[in-house]
């Protein structure tokens, strides 16, 4: 799909979430630049987040706090420096995971697999040419 066709599909895959008894998980896989920080400024974009959402490879994770939406926050979370699941852990993923009104996007989730819910919405990411990519709701 080009980009239009994969923003499109971006915001339809948020109207399908809604907030259950813990944080809404989506956990997005694919290769560097295969879109998986372009669906989640899609998202933020579609929650109304006006900040610069810029991939968190550095900082891990970033927050963005929503307003007048079904989900209160976006958390965004980069693992693929993380070493193990036990770094997740310092950051919070516990309290994160357990607050129903908390969207989390996580890049490279198999990084901390141990952590990832049974719940979580995983999405792959395949990477065609400079202008084409693939989304696969797995």
């Amino acid at each position: 799909m080009n980009k239009e066709q994969f923003e499109h599909a971006a915001k339809h895959f948020l109207h399908t979430l809604v907030p259950h008894t813990q944080a809404s998980i989506l956990a997005l896989r694919g290769d560097l630049g295969a879109g998986k920080t372009t669906f989640v400024q899609t998202i933020a974009r579609e929650l109304g987040v006006k900040e610069t959402i810029t991939s968190p490879t550095f900082v891990i994770m970033k927050k963005y706090e929503l307003f007048n939406q079904s989900f209160k926050t976006v958390i965004h979370i980069d693992a693929y420096r993380l070493k193990d699941s036990r770094e997740l852990e310092v950051l919070g993923w516990n309290e994160l995971v357990a607050n129903p009104t908390n969207l989390i996007c996580i890049e490279w989730p198999e990084r901390v697999e141990p952590l990832i819910p049974s719940n979580a919405r995983h999405i792959q990411f395949i990477f065609i040419d400079e202008h084409t990519r693939l989304v696969e709701y797995i």
